[in-house]
């Protein structure tokens, strides 16, 4: 037996050859359907998870706890995926390649088992048939199928462990069954069906290692229990052995139901509708369910990756049509069954062992226990073809025995393959974009309105609205009753900026909701993803402000119905700080916290809070509490590192600085951040750096508005005036109205190059836009007397003064002015100094405030609206949109603005007493 099992290189490299051929066009598929919220959506997959998550959370990252759960616990499945991510993040390629590994694993392994009762041509051609079968292409060729792979592996291993489990004489070997033990608790761990595997074992015990056929065993039955016999030493030795396989799997059982919580999946009846309907409607389509999987293995023609909804309907009546499949399949199962337990023989055994990996493997969703979230699915057959193949190869093997019908019996198995194989290909195609999988699906079934809605969903995602629209609304009139498609349809209303219809589809999904019944919990009858209708609708009316009250009632109806809906909590304090009720805010974010302390969105909504209630130093608190969960949280990166500067902590700056270096790693292509840089560049006086940054950001964003003048007052400020011109043109050609960059050309076109003409029309232009700008007048004054306008240029600075009272340096630019009239008649030749005095300290004077703020981005996170309906957790994240404000100057940089205007007016006396001197 041992030396049958063993597989040869020739064969390994058959196998190998078959798959690569059946799957290279896999490698270049994309993530679709499942992978989406399994991959994409999944923050387990990242370094920064701690991996104890992955145990304590579901196959989607969602938290076993919570109710919206899946409850579907496969860590090791998980773990394969992290791996992916560490070494090529989300690359598809190196997922679909990993899968296509462990499909050859799994053909190679079974092969090895198909030798166990096949001979070595049979086993080969079971195992090829199994490696080219079209009804793979969900388990290897959609990355999330790796659950299935995976499973089988340990799934097989753990069966060949168990059956070197006898030793000489019949005698118990406890190392192959404790391994045995151990390769199933793995293969559960990668999906919830390996724990089958331990039925195989114990029908191979005793109709295989044993030899005992069913009459044999009820004749010993009897024999006992009238007390003519005694139980046979190698049946006790069996009966141990069942005992410790089973007493293992009702301990790994206990655990599974341990880690659910007692609590099973909540689904819709979308989802599978004979799981909701009433007797014998359920029964009889769960029965109608079992020839369609195995119609699917004979025939695998027309495949399809959503089976839910409408795709079969319900067989309500005895007199369907459809109960003959039923009634034909399981005379057919029945006669193998009596076949393989009655009669001894090799031929028996094999048919045995291929009705139990049929059966056994596929009873976790075949509804007979618990209701599942799904009418078919074609990778859950993944386990259950292997009994379909050994039970193929031994009929072939049977028919080519036959001398009459060996020629047709090759030719029909190299059709089989050369049919499946090119099938297998072609079906790879299909799932190469989630458009592409959803389209093939409607071309088999067109009465799921899943199908619709994905379909829409994958153009949504291109940008394609109008036509998105077309197939969520041919979804409403598939399922009228689909809350939804009625949701989609809604989003993209809004997404077209058609609020009314937006507004009316919601309306109309919300009026489709169960109502509430007393005594009864909500949240169990209602899918917890359609409970967003209050939430989208909400989002909807609340950007009218005469509706904020009512977006408020609704986000509080939905938290009445499910006080653990924490989306609702998020969105309803992002609305209390639009309506400026920061304290109410805090209370809705500091309640969600409860629900979810690891969602580093909340503690930045939270920090976000505390700016408003000006509370900086919690601000920073919550800030880092959200860095702390994610360190790559761009928006905490970014308003952080500004609250850091605008504190004028010195001390705090290099810590800025490096957050802002994160996050323009994190954002390459965001200006911002490089603006803000260079702001703090100009804080700590490095010149260079500063002129660097400011640059990157107007490369980006050539008309940023706050770098374009900054940088032209860096340039003013060091000495290089006639470079800021250029830079201050820019400025001016995109906001012909910026006071400031008026100011500081008007200067420069005044006190470097001499252009009188072109300052005064500067000066000109601002008190246009402003004429009660005190800078603006005051420089128009000093181009008066630059201009020998005396009388002019007196009556200017006394307009001026009459702007500005309180301000002592019009004031003596005005005696200056009148004393140069009143010595006119000498016809001396004098100027108010434009280059050392009134122009230099109306430079000092003014320009020293004219440093613009850095731009702020202050904007709550958002998880609104949630776009598929087939998504397990979540995950549709709204972009945050980013508000750029122009903060007031702090305490500190009044003073400093102060200390500055002193040492103006200190050196306008030096100036004034030279003047004087004259």
């Amino acid at each position: 037996l041992e030396k049958m099992a063993d597989v040869s290189l020739k064969e390994a490299a058959l196998i190998v050859g078959v798959v690569a051929a059946c799957y290279w066009n896999s490698l270049f598929c994309g993530f679709v359907f499942d992978d989406v919220s399994a991959i994409l959506d999944n923050k387990d997959l990242h370094p920064s998870t701690p991996l104890k998550n992955l145990f304590q959370n579901d196959f989607w990252g969602t938290p076993m706890s919570e109710e919206r759960s899946h409850k579907s616990y496969r860590p090791l499945t998980v773990l394969t995926f992290r791996l992916n991510y560490l070494f090529s993040e989300l690359n598809a390629v190196s997922y679909h390649f990993l899968n296509l590994v462990f499909h050859v694993v799994v053909c190679l392994v079974f092969l090895k088992v198909c030798k166990l009762f096949l001979d070595n041509r049979s086993s080969v051609v079971a195992s090829l048939l199994f490696a080219v079968h079209p009804i793979h292409t969900e388990a290897v060729t959609g990355v999330v199928g790796r659950a299935e792979l995976l499973s089988s592996i340990f799934f097989l291993a753990a069966f060949l462990s168990y059956t070197k489990s006898k030793g000489p004489d019949n005698t118990i070997l406890w190392t192959p069954i404790a391994v045995t033990v151990f390769l199933v608790a793995v293969a559960t761990l990668c999906k919830e069906q390996g724990i089958t595997v331990v039925g195989i074992c114990c029908v191979y015990e005793v109709f295989i290692a044993q030899g005992y056929t069913l009459p044999a065993l009820l004749d010993t039955a009897v024999q006992i229990l009238r007390g003519k016999g005694s139980i046979p030493f190698s049946m006790l030795q069996t009966l141990l052995k069942l005992i410790v396989l089973m007493f293992s799997t009702l301990l790994l059982v206990v655990v599974r139901v341990q880690v659910i919580q007692s609590q099973l999946p909540v689904f819709t009846r979308f989802d599978n509708p004979a799981a909701v309907s009433p007797s014998p409607a359920r029964q009889l389509t769960f029965n109608y369910l079992l020839p369609v999987n195995a119609w699917l293995l004979l025939n695998p023609s027309e495949l399809c990756c959503d089976w839910t909804m409408g795709t079969i309907p319900l067989v309500e009546s005895l007199l369907d049509v459809r109960n003959v499949a039923t009634l034909t399949f399981f005379c057919f199962l029945g006669s193998l069954m009596v076949f393989s337990l009655r009669y001894p023989g090799d031929s028996s055994k094999t048919v045995l062992m291929a009705l139990c990996l049929i059966v056994l493997p596929f009873i976790p969703a075949s509804n007979l226990f618990f209701p599942v979230g799904f009418v078919v699915a074609e990778r859950v057959l993944y386990v259950p073809s292997m009994g379909f193949c050994i039970l193929v190869a031994h009929g072939w093997k049977k028919l080519s025995n036959r001398s009459v019908l060996r020629k047709i019996s090759w030719v029909c198995l190299a059709a089989v393959l050369f049919t499946h194989a090119l099938k297998t290909l072609h079906r790879n195609w299909d799932w190469e974009s989630e458009y592409t999988l959803f389209m093939s699906a409607l071309k088999v079934n067109k009465n799921n309105a899943k199908l619709w809605n994905n379909v829409g969903h994958a153009l949504e995602n291109e940008k394609n609205f109008e036509r998105a629209l077309q197939f969520f609304i041919q979804a409403t009139q598939v399922q009228p009753d689909d809350i939804g498609a009625h949701m989609n349809v809604g989003r993209t209303y809004k997404n077209l900026n058609k609020t009314k219809e937006a507004e009316e589809s919601y309306m109309i999904a919300k009026s489709l909701m169960p109502q509430i019944i007393p005594g009864k919990k909500y949240a169990a009858r209602v899918a917890p993803n359609h409970l967003n209708v209050y939430i989208n609708l909400a989002n909807l009316i609340r950007a009218n402000e005469s509706r904020l009250e009512e977006a408020d009632q609704l986000y509080r109806q939905a938290i009445s119905m499910r006080p653990d809906f924490k989306q609702a909590y998020i969105s309803r304090g992002e609305l209390l700080l639009k309506m400026n009720k920061p304290l109410k805010a805090k209370e809705a974010y500091l309640r969600a916290l409860e629900l979810d302390r690891t969602n580093a969105d909340l503690w930045y909504n939270l920090a976000i809070v505390y700016i408003e209630l000006k509370d900086p130093t919690e601000a920073l608190k919550n800030f880092n509490r959200a860095l702390e969960l994610n360190p790559a949280h761009k928006l905490a990166l970014f308003n952080s590192a500004l609250l850091m500067q605008e504190s004028g902590d010195a001390r705090l700056r290099p810590e800025a600085k490096q957050r802002l270096l994160q996050y323009v790693k994190e954002e390459p292509q965001d200006s911002n951040g490089y603006f803000n840089l260079g702001m703090l560049a100009m804080d700590d006086k490095k010149d260079m750096e500063a002129e660097a940054w400011m640059k990157k950001a107007i490369r980006l964003q050539p008309n940023f508005r706050s770098a374009l003048f900054n940088l032209a007052l860096l340039y003013s400020q060091t000495g290089k005036e006639l470079m800021a011109l250029p830079v201050l043109e820019d400025l001016l050609r995109y906001y012909p109205d910026h006071t400031k960059g008026l100011i500081l050309k008007g200067d420069i076109l005044m006190n470097q190059k001499k252009d009188i003409v072109g300052a005064k029309m500067c000066f000109e232009k601002i008190l246009q836009l402003d004429p009660n700008n005190v800078q603006g007048k005051h420089n128009l004054c000093v181009v008066y007397f630059e201009e020998r306008d005396l009388i002019k240029a007196e009556k200017c600075l006394v307009e001026t003064l009459a702007l500005a009272p309180h301000e002592e340096y019009i004031q003596r630019h005005l005696n200056i002015v009148r004393s140069k009239i009143a010595s006119l008649g000498a016809m001396e030749q004098s100027s108010l100094p434009s280059d050392g005095t009134a122009a230099t300290e109306a430079k000092k004077n003014s320009f020293q405030n004219l440093k613009e703020a850095k731009s702020e981005k202050t904007t709550t996170q958002s998880t609104a609206d949630n776009k598929k309906e087939h998504s397990k957790n979540k995950k549709s994240t709204q972009k945050s949109i980013v508000d750029k404000e122009t903060p007031k100057k702090s305490t500190k940089e009044i003073k400093d603005i102060e200390k500055k205007r002193v040492a103006a007016l200190k050196r306008l006396e030096e100036i004034e007493r030279i003047l004087n001197g004259e």
